[in-house]
């Protein structure tokens, strides 16, 4: 079991930044692969970002390759998403999961698939 809190949405411009935080409690977080993962209105939920459970590893969507970068901390049992020249099809509600089967990096990214997730903070982005 883990619970998963996510931290650091808001309202920004376009071209803005934002860093999103992910607190783990429970299970230790070094123990498994992290995902962010992102749902805008009338939208399903879509892959954004993962991380292996040693950081050493990590793959993003295309729609966001070379703005967003994930890392993590397993000391403090958190996973960021630093987030750079935001536009506003980034608007979303932003969740990170937990994948104890560590199979988001091998490209099994369907959400239906994971039992862990965060409540979600939203990402505003105005033009």
């Amino acid at each position: 079991q883990v619970q998963l809190v996510e931290s650091g949405g808001g309202l920004v411009q376009a071209g803005g930044s934002l860093r999103l935080s992910c607190v783990a409690s429970g299970r230790a977080c070094s123990t498994y692969e992290m995902g962010w993962f992102r749902q805008a209105p009338g939208k399903e939920r879509e892959f954004v970002a993962a991380i292996s459970w040693s950081g050493g590893s990590k793959d993003y969507a295309d729609s966001v390759k070379g703005r967003f970068t994930i890392s993590r901390d397993n000391a403090k049992n958190t996973v960021y998403l630093s987030m750079n020249s935001l536009a506003p099809e980034d608007t979303a509600v932003y969740y990170c999961a937990a994948d104890f089967s560590r199979a988001l990096l091998a490209g099994r990214r369907n959400p239906s698939r994971l039992d862990y997730w965060g409540q979600g903070t939203q990402v505003t982005v105005s033009s």
